[in-house]
């Protein structure tokens, strides 16, 4: 009985195989390159609806050289919003490229397990996380150029917070604070205005930030929102005196309801909310001392104390117009940038010193800003400007 032998002609093997890698690697960066269009317009190619952005304006086609061979890169073109790839700088081209590349997609918020699975299949072979380490110092000198820019618009909100973070400090691992500055200039967009570390939320730490901040331009700021840290509130009023403080309308509920018991939560809720549902502030006022009295009728003096001191501090979004309410009586307009931090930092469960953590703080606050976050607009300012000329009107001075 006879065999049938086969024969295998390896280097046509070897040939298929590579265009079958080289086709599975440019179709991958080309569909993470789509993919990133679609959440810059908050749209997918050809969708129409209201949430929509921007819009395409074509693509351009790049070249890259790979360990897989050469790939051809159809980059997306947007009509107003920058297109800022994480995948691949613009107007790179060789491999050597792609380092810089790797850095990006790390500060941009990739995993190091997903930068090593990317590097796999571009070069065949993994770069370790000490590896990117090194490569993030390349774009330090841009994230601190961009930290310390100056502040060139008015500013006429500014929310401020602090999130902390665990660092090496002489062997051993403590919290440092990173100071956030978050505005709404006069465009009304939103805009990170400041990052520095702080040792904690003291007014020292306050104190240096916000004349760090005053240094760098920041003008024409009416009101700062912000939690009841006194550090921060004596900083504010040293450096900023006419300007308005408002205390976070949600941090003001979680410190009452440390004092009220569980089931009565829901009740006690639904009071604090009433307080800044009123018409102005003489009404909410009013309400604070009916829900003050309430709440020892409930008998929780305790609640009822912190009310009483408290709630007007709660109201100074009432001095502004009506149409900024909701979006200047919290500090939730910041939260949403300590949540991608926190996203973002999860990962690091320690970092060896105080600049590191800052620069990825950066970094990702950096990238979000460029992203549709920061291009739309956030308020409408025309209010603001007519409660302005009204007040200047009132006091006899000139619209201008």
């Amino acid at each position: 009985m006879s065999e049938t032998i086969i024969q295998l002609n390896e280097e046509a093997m070897k040939v298929e195989l590579g265009e079958m890698v080289r086709q599975s690697v440019e179709a991958t960066l080309n569909t993470l390159l789509d993919e990133e269009a679609d959440r810059l317009t908050n749209a997918a190619r050809y969708e129409r609806s209201e949430g929509r952005v921007d819009t395409r304006a074509g693509s351009y086609k790049r070249k890259l050289l790979t360990k897989a061979g050469e790939v051809e890169l159809k980059v997306p073109r947007l009509r107003t919003i920058p297109f800022e790839t994480a995948i691949i700088e613009r107007y790179r081209r060789r491999e050597s490229s792609v380092e810089e590349a790797l850095v990006e997609m790390y500060l941009a918020g990739v995993s190091v397990r997903r930068v090593e699975d990317i590097t796999e299949a571009l070069w065949g072979t993994r770069v370790s996380a000490g590896t990117v380490s090194k490569l993030n110092q390349k774009v330090y000198g841009r994230i601190e150029e961009w930290r310390s820019r100056p502040l060139l618009m008015s500013y006429p909100y500014v929310y401020l917070d602090g999130i902390y973070l665990k660092r090496n400090w002489g062997g051993s691992y403590e919290n440092v604070a990173i100071l956030v500055a978050m505005a709404v200039n006069s465009d009304g967009q939103r805009e990170v205005i400041g990052t520095a570390e702080g040792m904690k939320e003291d007014k020292e730490s306050w104190l240096n930030f916000l004349i760090g901040l005053k240094a760098r331009g920041l003008t024409g700021t009416q009101l700062f929102i912000g939690d009841k840290c006194l550090g921060l509130l004596e900083a504010v009023n040293t450096v900023y005196p006419d300007a308005k403080y408002q205390r976070c309308t949600v941090h003001f509920y979680r410190n009452v309801f440390s004092v009220v018991p569980r089931k009565k939560a829901k009740e006690v809720a639904a009071m604090l909310k009433a307080i800044h549902a009123q018409e102005d502030k003489a009404a909410a006022l009013e309400k604070s001392r009916a829900v003050a009295q309430k709440l020892r009728e409930m008998k929780l003096p305790e609640a009822a104390k912190k009310v009483e001191n408290a709630a007007e501090e709660t109201l100074c979004y009432m001095d502004f117009p009506r149409e900024h309410w909701l979006k200047i009586r919290s500090n939730n307009a910041i939260e949403r940038l300590n949540r991608e931090i926190r996203r973002r930092t999860r990962v690091v469960s320690a970092f060896p010193d105080g600049n590191s953590a800052l620069m990825l703080v950066c970094a990702r606050l950096r990238y979000i800003e460029s992203s549709q976050w920061g291009c739309k607009k956030y308020m409408s300012m025309k209010h603001l400007e007519a409660m302005n000329v009204e007040k200047r009107y009132e006091r006899g001075e000139t619209a201008g």
